[in-house]
């Protein structure tokens, strides 16, 4: 205990004494979810801008509908220039009992929007105006997606991968700057076994872990950017975890065999910044082809982001827990097995 006290404590200090480290580890990642929850935090609520021409019932339907953010120009073929220019979408007119609608070529989908839109309030203009009652009627009931705000996910993700970086990085240039200037050595000829140095370490690396998720969740739920937990929240704590675990073996494979501080530095880049992308981190990865998909199946990183996001944002049950544990756990223990093969004191 003795020992392992002494290298936490060591260890610590080392962290919080290095102004670099702690920039890297909470403000550099902490940019991505400010930067990127400020750009996206009204993603889906944008109104459809198009111009209007005219008076008559639906022109007046369509300044009504909450959708629609409605341009009025008193020149049809002014309005028709900014489509042209690609300022607006469209420009529906009405004059009497014709509605004339033009759009822009070069966005189908948004053509096929407005086109549905007019429709639909032409159509229920003559129903009004006719006064007969429609033959087909339609039941129209909500239900709940799987989709997320973009706060709700960037929050797990970002975080995930901040923690992955600050496990990776910090348990790496630990090992090598400690061989290096042969603390390592030392710490054998105390005699220092490998047990107590590598729960010290890993305790640190859990407490900074700790420390940086409790900032991203605390900024996320600032009004400004919304984020809401839901009430299984706390069962993404074991996946968080095992997630931190994972990562720690990494750095500690890569620390025992880089030589240097920059070629660790480069090696933990090389593991964790396509792992960013391939996971899931900044965007979501099933909207990316198949073949990254299925790599990003094998990625610790992508049973991370999941499994934290299944709980603390989606509501998951403790059955969904399992899986990325288990995968998480089994990920640690082979590379943390590996990575104990290759451990060397100090240089050969």
């Amino acid at each position: 205990m003795t020992a392992f006290k002494s290298l936490s404590v060591a260890m610590a200090k080392g962290f919080f004494r290095d102004k670099a480290t702690l920039f890297f580890t909470f403000v550099f990642p902490l940019m991505f979810l400010v930067v990127f929850g400020l750009i996206f935090r009204d993603a889906g609520s944008e109104k459809i801008e198009i111009a209007v021409v005219g008076n008559g019932t639906v022109i007046e339907n369509l300044e009504r509908n909450p959708a629609v953010d409605p341009q009025r120009f008193d020149d049809l073929d002014a309005a028709v220039q900014k489509v042209r220019d690609g300022d607006l979408p469209a420009v529906v007119a009405e004059q009497g009992d014709q509605v004339t609608v033009r759009f822009a070529a070069s966005d189908q989908a948004m053509a096929g929007v407005v086109n549905g839109l007019v429709g639909s309030v032409v159509a229920g203009a003559n129903q009004q105006a006719t006064g007969q009652p429609p033959r087909y009627t339609i039941e129209a009931e909500q239900v709940e997606d799987e989709s997320l705000d973009a706060i709700q996910f960037l929050t797990p993700g970002i975080m995930s991968w901040g923690i992955a970086v600050t496990a990776v990085f910090g348990s790496a240039l630990t090992l090598v700057s400690w061989r290096r200037k042969q603390v390592l050595r030392r710490l054998r000829l105390a005699p220092v076994g490998v047990p107590p140095l590598l729960t010290a370490r890993v305790s640190v690396t859990i407490a900074i872990a700790v420390v940086q998720a409790l900032i991203f969740v605390g900024v996320g739920l600032l009004p400004v950017f919304g984020l809401q937990l839901t009430g299984t929240w706390w069962l993404s704590i074991p996946v968080f975890l095992c997630g931190v675990l994972a990562f720690f073996s990494i750095g500690m494979l890569v620390g025992a065999f880089a030589k240097t501080e920059e070629a660790a530095t480069a090696a933990a880049n090389i593991v964790v910044l396509p792992m960013a992308f391939l996971s899931g981190t900044f965007f979501p990865i099933d909207q990316t082809p198949d073949w990254v998909q299925t790599v990003s199946k094998v990625l610790p990183l992508r049973h991370m982001n999941d499994g934290v996001m299944d709980f603390m944002v989606r509501g998951r049950p403790i059955s969904a827990m399992w899986v990325p544990c288990l995968i998480l756990l089994a990920f640690a223990v082979v590379i943390g097995f590996i990575a104990a093969r290759v451990f060397r004191w100090e240089d050969n």
